[in-house]
């Protein structure tokens, strides 16, 4: 908050922006709060689990499950963990196989109830998979029953105050970004992250992804 917070306010004429805009800047300011409230020793958890999986386990699958906004976050790193030369596969697809031991089933969902998904992770778990959940809420039901939970910040707080530059001083956020917006975009640029360290880890350079990225696209 204070980075971008304080560009704001030394910035009258930002004033004068779109909603549209302003909304941009709401929601990098959450996601910039949100980096200081994830866990370090979750992420590490995720991430030494796929880079273990991938050395030990390369044939294995990789299933990524979320309905909605969320599902659509999980599709855009499913594709990168393909391109990283992981088995990946996304919940719903007609083409996405049986999981089974030693595989990972990676759930998204900010309440961690979603009914769909949570029916989903305890079918992951029934076939003995190693569940990942990736939520706001780690008491949650797919929470519970996770092997690995990475807390995300999503939506906390509603409020009636529409003065742009008032909700600043009161961090308050939500009421220009809807529903579960502010969960599924910190998922996406979280999820980002860990494909950048996974890079790292794997060895792995931009040439690599490239030539597992399709070359035939709609």
């Amino acid at each position: 908050m204070e980075l971008v917070g304080k560009y704001l306010s030394s910035s009258p004429s930002l004033l004068n922006l779109p909603l549209s805009l302003k909304t941009m800047y709401d929601i990098t300011e959450f996601i910039i709060r949100g980096v200081r409230l994830i866990k370090p020793e979750q992420v590490e958890k995720m991430i030494d689990l796929l880079e273990e999986f991938y050395k030990t386990h390369r044939n294995g699958k990789v299933l990524v499950m979320g309905a909605g906004r969320s599902g659509l976050v999980g599709r855009a790193f499913a594709m990168r963990l393909l391109h990283l030369g992981y088995n990946a596969y996304v919940l719903g697809e007609t083409i996405t196989p049986a999981i089974g031991e030693k595989d990972i089933a990676i759930a998204i969902s900010g309440s961690g109830k979603t009914r769909l998904i949570q029916t989903a992770t305890e079918a992951a778990k029934e076939a003995k998979a190693t569940l990942i959940a990736i939520t706001s809420y780690a008491d949650s039901p797919i929470g519970r029953i996770a092997d690995v939970v990475v807390e995300i910040p999503g939506r906390t707080k509603h409020s009636k105050n529409e003065d742009y530059f008032a909700r600043q001083i009161l961090g308050i956020t939500e009421p220009l970004a809807p529903l579960g917006t502010l969960f599924e975009d910190t998922t996406q640029i979280f999820l980002d992250g860990v494909v950048a360290e996974l890079m790292i880890r794997l060895k792995k350079s931009e040439e690599d992804l490239r030539q597992i990225h399709a070359n035939i696209e709609l």
